[in-house]
């Protein structure tokens, strides 16, 4: 009886805590972390009511955010529309020096928290639109190089399982901090991929996106061993180098540069975003001059196309990219540069795709 009663006692102050909370809800609980206003300012909110001080750090740290705390603990920041572009920016608050993902991001779990700033009028490129949808699908595949198993994203075009057609495959890797499903997902690959398609501005293809993460030197074997192995033998696609085409962004450029010069018959279109030997690294720039004088004249053959790309000066890539096609200048490496103002972010990447995806294998 006595057992019976105590736990009738803490079953009713559960309920009657719970009814209090529904009464009074925490500041937090209905918080909205970030708000893109009206006016084209852009506001930042998290609630810490024990911190000495909050900042704001990722892509968008550049344009600067000054936190006030209000009496409920909740820290905020506005960001003036002068300050913000259009675009995609990843971000993270600094709590007393410490930084803390936003924990009111809903896709926390996929993806690091990232703000969509767009202005006002058409859909933007990257936008989900009434158009015929491809899949996007995970995939796991036994790695020899890392000896584990390992996930992949790949998006196939609309149709695909109905077609007996053999199609190109573009391999698209991610930067660091990120993973395979960053493409997919902050990345928007789908949606550009899929508008471009019922735009008729690029052919049908198979487009992969590995998991990077990995030390940089491993990931040539990983792809051309594993990946392409993989992929040629579960899905119909074209396998020569013509049809296959290697692109990345920030520590994926660098992996992507790895994959072509330990492999540069194997690629037909290439695209570095983003990236560059670290400006400092004198062994990185001897040993990749070496060997970029050694295949030379392969890769001029076989690449239709070498494209690097930046997010313009403030890109933290930008002075490594720059220094290191000096090299490529000295070695009489054929290439293309563009630059787009937007830094080292998603902004100008998913920008990269969309202009990327319409130039290959044509």
């Amino acid at each position: 009886m006595k057992k019976t009663l105590i736990i009738s006692l803490f079953l009713l102050a559960c309920v009657t805590l719970n009814a209090q909370q529904r009464r009074n809800p925490s500041p937090n609980a209905n918080l909205k972390s970030v708000e893109v206003n009206a006016d084209g300012s852009v506001t930042f909110r998290i609630f810490a009511p024990t911190a000495q001080r909050v900042g704001l750090t990722g892509d968008i740290m550049a344009f600067g955010a000054k936190f006030a705390k209000d009496d409920k603990g909740i820290w905020s920041a506005t960001l003036p529309k002068e300050q913000v572009g259009e675009g995609a920016f990843r971000y993270a608050f600094t709590v007393d020096g410490v930084q803390v993902f936003d924990p009111k991001y809903q896709r926390l779990n996929e993806i690091r928290p990232v703000v969509e700033i767009v202005k006002g009028g058409e859909q933007p490129f990257w936008a989900q639109k009434d158009v015929p949808h491809g899949a996007v699908a995970q995939v796991y595949y036994k790695s020899s190089t890392m000896n584990t198993t390992r996930r992949m994203h790949i998006w196939t075009p609309e149709g695909y399982n109905a077609s007996k057609e053999k199609l190109p495959v573009l391999y698209l890797i991610h930067g660091g901090g990120d993973n395979d499903a960053s493409w997919p997902g902050v990345g928007r690959a789908g949606n550009i991929l899929d508008n471009l398609l019922a735009e008729g501005k690029m052919v049908r293809m198979i487009v992969v996106m590995p998991d990077g993460s990995m030390p940089t030197d491993k990931f040539a074997d990983e792809l051309v061993k594993d990946i392409i192995p993989y992929i040629q033998k579960n899905y119909r696609t074209k396998t020569d180098a013509a049809n296959r085409a290697l692109a990345g962004l920030s520590m994926g450029g660098l992996e992507t540069m790895e994959s072509f010069m330990a492999y540069p018959d194997m690629f037909g279109y290439i695209n570095v975003m983003s990236s560059g030997w670290f400006a400092n690294n004198r062994e990185m720039y001897a040993n990749g001059e070496k060997r970029l004088n050694e295949i030379a004249a392969t890769l001029n053959k076989t690449a239709k196309l070498l494209l690097f790309t930046q997010g313009g000066p403030e890109d933290i890539a930008y002075n490594n990219g720059k220094e290191m096609l000096k090299v490529f200048d000295k070695c009489g490496i054929k290439y293309e540069f563009s630059e787009m103002p937007g830094g080292h972010s998603w902004h100008v990447w998913r920008h990269d795709l969309h202009n990327l995806a319409p130039r290959l294998f044509k």
